[in-house]
C-alpha cells in the first residue's frame, strides 16, 4: 500500500482547494516566499553587478526551499500519517485553481455593476493597465488570464509534484513567485531578475504545452494541436501563448494585441484570427474546462504513480 502515499495527497490537495481556494485569512507559505524575495531584493538591487546579485538570491532561495520540503519529508518517512499530512497541506497550498476561477468570476460580478468596476477588479489578477480597457477588453483580459494561470497556477505544481514530490511542487512556486515580482523588463529588473525570469521559462516549458494539449483533449479538439502550436508562438513569453492559444481556438476568438503595462504601450501579436464579440456568459465555459484539465491531470497523475510506484 506505500503507493498511497504519494496518492492521497495529491487526492486531498486537489480536494481541498476546490472546497476552500485560498481563503485571506489563512497563512499562506507563498507569501513568506514574497517577503524573502522583497528582503532580499531591498539590499542587493543596488550598485553593481546586479544580474549576478540577482542570480545569487534566486539560486539561494530556490536551493533552500527545495532542501527544506525534501529534508522534511525525510524525516517523515517513519511516520506515514504525518507524511501524508504534510504533504497534503503543502500541495493544497500549491494549487490555485479555485481561486483562480473565483476571481475571474469577481471580475464578471463588478463588470455588471459598470465599467469602473469591472476594470478596478481586473487589475486585482493582471499586470496590464486596465484603466482604458473597454468591455470587450476586460472580458478578453479574464480569459487569457485564466488559461495561462491554469498552467501556472495548477498544472505546473503538479506537474513537479508527479516527478520530485512535494520538494518540487514547492520549488516551483518559488521560482514562479520570483519571476513574478522581480522578473519583470524594466530598468528596476532588467538585471537582476534576468536569471529569475529565464529559470521560470524552463521550468514552465513543458507544463505550457501540457496545459494546451489537456485543454483541447477535454473540449475533443485535439485534431486543433497545429493550429495552437503555430498560434502560441505570437507571445512575447515561451510559454504563456500555448494555452491562450488552446483556449482562443476553443471558443473561435483572439486574445492578444496591443497593451499597457507600467504605463507603456507594448505592442503583443495577436492569437486566434476570429475578432468576434465574446460574450459573459462565456465565462462559464472557461471555468468549466480549468476545472475538468485540473481533474483529468489529477486522475492521470494518480494512475500513474500507482502503476509505477
Amino acid at each position: 500500500m506505500e503507493f498511497l502515499i504519494p496518492i492521497l495527497p495529491l487526492l486531498f490537495g486537489y480536494i481541498l482547494d476546490l472546497l476552500l481556494g485560498d481563503p485571506r485569512w489563512l497563512p499562506h507559505p507563498i507569501r513568506l516566499f514574497g517577503n524573502l524575495i522583497s528582503f532580499g531584493e531591498k539590499y542587493l538591487n543596488k550598485n553593481k553587478s546586479q544580474f549576478l546579485k540577482g542570480t545569487l538570491l534566486t539560486l539561494l532561495l530556490t536551493s533552500c526551499v527545495f532542501l527544506f520540503f525534501y529534508l522534511s519529508n525525510q524525516l517523515l518517512i517513519p511516520y506515514p500519517t504525518a507524511k501524508i499530512t504534510f504533504e497534503t497541506i503543502f500541495l493544497f497550498y500549491a494549487l490555485a485553481n479555485k481561486s483562480l476561477v473565483e476571481e475571474g468570476k469577481a471580475v464578471f460580478t463588478e463588470l455588471k455593476k459598470g465599467i469602473i468596476e469591472g476594470r478596478n477588479r481586473l487589475s486585482w489578477i493582471v499586470g496590464r493597465d486596465t484603466s482604458k480597457l473597454n468591455k470587450q477588453e476586460v472580458i478578453k483580459a479574464v480569459f487569457e488570464t485564466l488559461s495561462e494561470n491554469l498552467s501556472d497556477g495548477v498544472i505546473a505544481p503538479l506537474f513537479y509534484y508527479a516527478i520530485l514530490g512535494i520538494p518540487g511542487a514547492m520549488l516551483y512556486k518559488m521560482v514562479n513567485t520570483l519571476d513574478s515580482m522581480i522578473g519583470y523588463k524594466n530598468e528596476r529588473y532588467i538585471n537582476f531578475g534576468k536569471f529569475a525570469a529565464k529559470l521560470d521559462d524552463v521550468f514552465n516549458y513543458i507544463p505550457a504545452r501540457l496545459t494546451a494539449f489537456l485543454m483541447l483533449l477535454v473540449t475533443f479538439k485535439i485534431h486543433k494541436l497545429p493550429f495552437v502550436w503555430q498560434q502560441g508562438k505570437n507571445h512575447a513569453s515561451p510559454n504563456a501563448g500555448y494555452p491562450e492559444a488552446a483556449l482562443a481556438i476553443i471558443l473561435n476568438c483572439r486574445f492578444g494585441g496591443p497593451n499597457f503595462y507600467h504605463g507603456a504601450l507594448v505592442e503583443k501579436p495577436f492569437i486566434g484570427t476570429n475578432d468576434r464579440i465574446i460574450k459573459e456568459f462565456e465565462f462559464k465555459k472557461v471555468a468549466s474546462i480549468n476545472h475538468t484539465v485540473t481533474f483529468i491531470f489529477v486522475i492521470l497523475i494518480a494512475i500513474l504513480i500507482f502503476l509505477f510506484k
